[in-house]
């Protein structure tokens, strides 16, 4: 054959890749490939140690005997391919958990044949997803799940609570609805702070926790010392678990509340002036520790204690984690048994908290199991209160200012009165000096009060703002009782 009627290197290999792989590009603008029947796709400028499109590309051709190509025609051809994608509509891709058609939701078992578990309102199959419906990303987090077990009869809850140390019947109902809601992809869920005395087993219980969701691969880490390596490791992976936390400085604790309830990062696109390169994420998040000091009242409503004690008996870690792994597949088939259960049942959502689809997951538990969870998850908000008051003098000021007044009284005053006024009420008669961290103007109060409004208002003390012809106002109502919330015996 003449040399001119060779077709070009880069004409081969896009020839070859459009009849072999679906190119498609997300809501951000990035291209993925979908190995034709597969469901993982790969971003085509990846250059990932998980296995790239371009390597991928390079060994199918090659196995196929197409040929050897140099990275000239690669780079051509990729150019193209990727031009001609982003003309296409828009898919999603996604970690770990997806959204399905039909109400369903998927769960990634990390296999390389694809095998996914489908869950939809009947039940639970093990498929291979349609790539139409589900695309997967992987990373090196990414681990893999075993096949779950069919036909437990709630065994391998059982088991699991039996593995962990949990301290009581309300912390381990708390630590099931987290894990239901881990496989719900639009449910935000409260971060579960594993706490209890040294030698509780803290670390293994998040470690046993994760690995039902991210397999035996999952694992704790410490914190970042930044948010943006923060980021990066919550958007690489489903679940985050952050081990033996003793210390939460503002910006770590604003990190977390984003990464429970949503959030969208923005930077500059490498090697560019004007690009930018957008990152949504949400994701579930695990924490660990003794004692993490002051908790801030955004965080507060964010968390979920799990109280765990020293084991009478102790188990070799050997021991222990061979046992997990025997079990994981009777666990985890529970796990999605009960999970079809749960979302089957029909209840009420709870209006008056702030993680309102979880708090309407605990009554979905409390229909199907009869467990008691909403009142639990109430119970753990009040602790998580009074562990906010009992750390902030400026909380504890406010409500001492409140039992002066009679119930259903309203205060009203400007920002820098109210200023005056409580800093007199916390020096009292012996003239103490203001602590450090006591707001210095009345828009640094203005700011601390409408951060603590939750947690007052769980004492029965409002606090809003106003402007009236005079100028802006602080009011503080103190309410005839605390809200009553009724609370259901555990079973």
């Amino acid at each position: 054959m003449a040399d001119d009627d060779k077709n070009p290197a880069r004409e081969v290999i896009t020839d070859y890749a459009q009849a072999h792989f679906r190119y498609f590009r997300t809501a951000d603008g990035t291209v993925y490939a979908q190995k034709n029947g597969h469901p993982v796709a790969r971003p085509i400028r990846s250059q990932g140690t998980t296995g790239s499109h371009r390597q991928e590309l390079m060994v199918g051709l090659y196995k196929d005997g197409i040929g050897v190509f140099n990275g000239t025609a690669l780079k051509e051809a990729l150019d193209l391919i990727e031009a001609l994608a982003l003309t296409e509509d828009t898919q999603p891709v996604h970690i770990r958990v997806a959204p399905g058609f039909d109400g369903a939701t998927w769960l990634d078992l990390g296999r390389n044949d694809g095998q996914s578990v489908r869950i939809h309102p009947t039940g639970w199959d093990i498929a291979i997803p349609d790539p139409r419906e589900v695309c997967w990303r992987r990373t090196q987090l990414t681990g893999e799940l075993p096949l779950p077990a069919k036909d437990t009869d709630d065994k391998g809850i059982d088991l699991l609570l039996r593995l962990c140390n949990f301290a009581n019947a309300e912390t381990e109902c708390l630590a099931l609805a987290w894990l239901i809601g881990c496989l719900e992809p639009s449910v935000p869920v409260p971060a579960p702070f594993l706490t209890g005395p040294q030698g509780a087993g803290k670390s293994t219980g998040g470690r046993m926790l994760v690995r039902i969701i991210e397999g035996m691969s999952g694992d704790l880490r410490r914190a970042p010392k930044d948010e943006a390596n923060l980021t990066a490791a919550v958007a690489a992976g489903w679940v985050t678990a952050l081990d033996n936390l003793s210390h939460m400085t503002p910006d770590l604790s604003d990190a977390m509340c984003l990464i429970v309830t949503g959030a969208e990062d923005v930077k500059r696109a490498l090697f560019t002036d004007g690009d930018v390169f957008r990152a949504r994420y949400r994701r579930p998040l695990l924490l660990t520790g003794i004692d993490v000091g002051v908790i801030r009242p955004d965080l507060a409503e964010r968390l979920l204690p799990l109280r765990l004690e020293r084991p009478s008996v102790r188990r070799t870690e050997a021991e222990l984690w061979a046992e997990y792994a025997e079990v994981l597949p009777v666990v985890l088939g529970s796990l999605l048994d009960l999970t079809v259960k749960v979302r089957a049942a029909e209840a009420e959502t709870p209006t008056d908290l702030r993680m309102a689809d979880f708090a309407h997951l605990c009554a979905q538990l409390d229909a199907a199991t009869g467990l008691g969870a909403l009142a639990a998850y109430r119970r753990s908000l009040d602790d998580l209160n009074d562990d906010v008051i009992e750390g902030d003098l400026l909380a504890q000021t406010v409500l001492r200012h409140a039992d002066s007044l009679e119930a259903g009284a309203e205060q009203r005053m400007t920002s820098t009165e109210w200023l005056h006024c409580l800093s007199s009420l916390y020096s009292g008669d012996e003239l103490r000096s203001l602590p450090k961290g006591w707001p210095t103007t009345g828009k640094v109060l203005s700011d601390r009060l409408k951060r603590l409004q939750p947690t007052l208002a769980a004492r029965g003390v409002l606090i809003d703002s106003g402007r009236t012809s005079e100028g802006r106002y602080l009011e503080m109502t103190r309410l005839a009782a605390p809200p009553p919330h009724e609370h259901k015996p555990m079973f």
